[in-house]
């Protein structure tokens, strides 16, 4: 397993997402890729504190990663209002 090459690819997919983060001031940072997989990120900007972030992290954040980046074994935000 090489996280470094997963990490890349996880941001990569964020990239696609991104733009439409910034267009409401907010954008996601991968803090870190744990050893069971799981992409840990970061809320920034007016993510950190909008309503629609759970529904943003399923329906946008969680599909888009797991669906370029299988490995991935679930997306846990570290700040916000996420509610699983």
């Amino acid at each position: 397993m090489d996280k470094e090459a997963i990490l890349k690819r996880v941001e990569e997919a964020l990239d696609s997402i991104r733009p439409h983060l910034k267009e409401d001031g907010g954008n996601i940072e991968v803090v870190e890729i744990t050893d069971d997989l799981v992409a840990k990120v970061k809320w920034v900007g007016t993510c950190e504190t909008c309503s629609m972030s759970p529904m943003t992290m399923k329906g946008g954040i969680e599909y888009t990663i797991k669906n370029q980046v299988p490995e991935i074994t679930g997306i846990e935000p570290v700040n916000g209002t996420f509610v699983s």
